[in-house]
């Protein structure tokens, strides 16, 4: 069998971006003068889109936000962010001497995330972690985002074709590899709300340096 392409998510998988998201939460509290939420807090609510973020930050520090009001606070969010979205984000620990790894070993690479695309592409860029990744699928790029099979098959399909593996830290990510039939590989140092060993992947790792291994050890 031909090595598996591996199919990445981005916030809280191959990059901690919680410091520059929690900056363009603060930003949107602010504009509403609210008070800020601190990282502890700021962790458990990512995963599921800048619209649900700011919904979670405005319920923690006050009246619930108003439908109306939400497309303009989402704005605020992006613009705060794209000006400032690798001021603090870091790759996590190993993961680039991991990707060349796995590159060097005949694996084809890919980012699957709801992130907006251009969002997605600025942050990898800034990084330099884009030079691992030929295809980039974010929210937007198609009319559909995870856990909707199709756009993990999409990527997978854009790499060269099956099989493909998910590698993520949330239930959005093992939801999307289930509906593909693909197996899942969770990091547990993510942003999930619940211990990523509840999720149901077919394997969890504390170490991204371990993914090599556990995609040998998957059975198709």
């Amino acid at each position: 069998m031909s090595h598996p392409a591996l199919i990445f998510d981005l916030d809280g998988t191959l990059v901690d971006t919680a410091p520059d998201l929690l900056g363009a939460t603060n930003a949107v509290l602010r504009s509403q003068v609210r008070r800020t939420v601190d990282p502890a807090t700021l962790r458990h609510m990512v995963g599921f889109g800048a619209r649900s973020l700011i919904e979670q930050a405005m319920a923690a520090t006050g009246e619930p936000v108003e439908e109306s009001s939400l497309p303009g606070l989402v704005d605020v969010f992006l613009e705060h962010y794209r000006a400032h979205i690798a001021d603090g984000s870091v790759a996590f620990p190993r993961v680039e001497e991991t990707l060349a790894t796995l590159l060097r070993g005949g694996h084809k690479l890919g980012v699957l995330t709801n992130k907006p695309q251009a969002m997605a592409e600025l942050l990898l860029s800034a990084l330099k972690l884009d030079r691992f990744f030929p295809v980039i699928y974010g929210a937007g790029r198609m009319s559909y985002v995870k856990p909707d099979a199709r756009i993990f098959h999409d990527v997978v399909r854009e790499l060269g074709g099956e099989p493909g593996v998910m590698i993520g830290d949330s239930v959005t990510d093992v939801a999307t590899a289930r509906a593909a039939k693909a197996p899942v590989i969770l990091v547990s140092y993510g942003y999930t709300p619940v211990p990523a060993h509840t999720l149901g992947g077919d394997a969890v790792t504390d170490d991204f340096a371990q993914i090599p291994a556990l995609v040998r050890d998957l059975k198709f």
